[in-house]
């Protein structure tokens, strides 16, 4: 899913007349476009100037992704959606009322460049964090509705690293409202959804592995999948690389990226025994290392095409929201802007706080379930909320249904 672009802007060398291209010099922070591969460099560079998303997810996914920094800082944002978009329109975020996050903000900012940049002073390393926090607060001031995560930091330093102070921005509120919009939510219970499909995935890669981890919930993916990987992988180079994939690709596509990992550990799973999911957890939960990158990339790929989302088993994929991210990024060169986002996130939003409701009610009528009297009471509900999914929007039918709630705890225990 490739964002809708915001108004063109200038880019660098475009105000040159004598050159016809957007193609930049070759970078001085050690982005060497001669290696791996100098033509492929070249090709990026083409499809960039053309603006061609299409062939830039194609060189995302092939092995050695986007080759260099000093090509993802033109290729990146074009994935994202969010080339050209203009800053300076905006009004400063430093007059923007403060977000509830902001001290969770600067815990964490605290704690990050631990492994990459490794060349840096502790002034440098200080003024990065400054950047980082500052990169960050500003997002959430601009998208107040978004909540902050635990590790966002972690995804959030990768784009300031390789697009820079000035470039970042867009990106950072791109990738949270069209991509990580799911983790970004009041709750976590979406974020949660993502990893129900990964059992099914498994499955069908290898029965006798689901079998044999069907004791051991799949939280132990929460951390990989929910910072896309960037608080697990301690090389610069080697989560550079993944993203290149995991922006080219639809959000489900981290899911079976993590199957896949799982698959390659099968040895070592079948060495635990099934039931003692407390191990299984722990080992599941790191990173094997090293990580064959390329080789995972490939086979994450091979997988999807086998066993597409739509056609995992249980039907798991109809229990997923239309408004996740899960299917708003099927469309991988969909035109999708902020407010887009902004009102999917809203519809979401609603969609928790209705369920939130509906299993606080099926929890009184649980409680009460001896009552011959909530057994009827029981089918009334249930039929209540699809009447009211279909008639009122989620907020009152949310109401009206904590109301309910109420209403009933007083009718059975007065």
């Amino acid at each position: 899913m490739v964002g809708k672009a915001c108004q063109s802007r200038e880019l660098p060398h475009e105000k040159e007349k004598d050159s016809p291209t957007l193609i930049p010099p070759w970078p001085e922070d050690g982005g060497d476009l001669s290696h791996p591969r100098p033509s492929k460099a070249t090709e990026i560079l083409e499809a960039c100037n053309s603006n061609d998303a299409t062939m830039l997810i194609i060189h995302a996914t092939s092995p050695q992704g986007l080759v260099a920094d000093g090509v993802r800082r033109l290729a990146w944002p074009i994935l994202l959606g969010c080339r050209g978009c203009d800053k300076e329109r905006l009004r400063d975020w430093r007059d923007l009322p403060r977000h509830t996050d902001e001290d969770q903000v600067k815990l964490d900012v605290n704690r990050s460049f631990i492994y990459y940049p490794s060349n840096q002073t502790e002034k440098q390393l200080e003024r990065r964090k400054g950047e980082l926090s500052d990169l960050i607060t500003e997002v959430l001031r601009r998208h107040p509705m978004l909540c902050y995560f635990q590790g966002y930091h972690d995804i959030v330093q990768v784009l300031l690293l390789v697009l820079g102070v000035e470039n970042a921005g867009p990106a950072v509120a791109h990738l949270s409202l069209l991509r990580i919009r799911d983790f970004m939510l009041p709750s976590l219970s979406p974020a949660l959804i993502h990893l129900r499909l990964l059992p099914s995935i498994l499955y069908c890669m290898n029965p006798p592995l689901c079998r044999h981890l069907s004791q051991t919930q799949p939280f132990f993916a929460l951390a990989a999948t929910l910072t896309l990987y960037a608080h697990d992988i301690q090389e610069y180079g080697d989560i550079a690389r993944l993203f290149d994939f995991l922006l080219a690709q639809e959000s489900v596509v981290s899911i079976y990226l993590f199957a896949v990992i799982i698959q390659s550990r099968t040895d070592e799973l079948f060495e635990i025994p099934a039931d003692e999911p407390e191990m299984l957890h722990s080992v599941l939960s790191k990173m094997p290392k090293p990580l064959d990158l390329e080789d995972l990339i490939s086979k994450t790929m091979a997988l999807y095409k086998r066993h597409p989302p739509q056609k995992l088993p249980d039907r798991i994929w109809r229990r997923v929201s239309s408004n996740s991210v899960l299917k708003t990024t099927q469309a991988l060169t969909a035109e999708q802007t902020l407010e887009d986002g902004e009102k999917m996130f809203q519809k979401q939003a609603l969609e928790l706080k209705r369920r939130e409701a509906k299993e606080k009610l099926m929890l009184v009528l649980y409680k009460y379930r001896k009552s011959a009297s909530t057994v009827g009471m029981a089918i009334f509900v249930g039929l209540l909320s699809v009447w009211l999914r279909k008639e009122m929007t989620g907020e009152v039918a949310a109401s009206v249904l904590r109301r309910l709630a109420e209403a009933l705890k007083n009718v059975v225990n007065p």
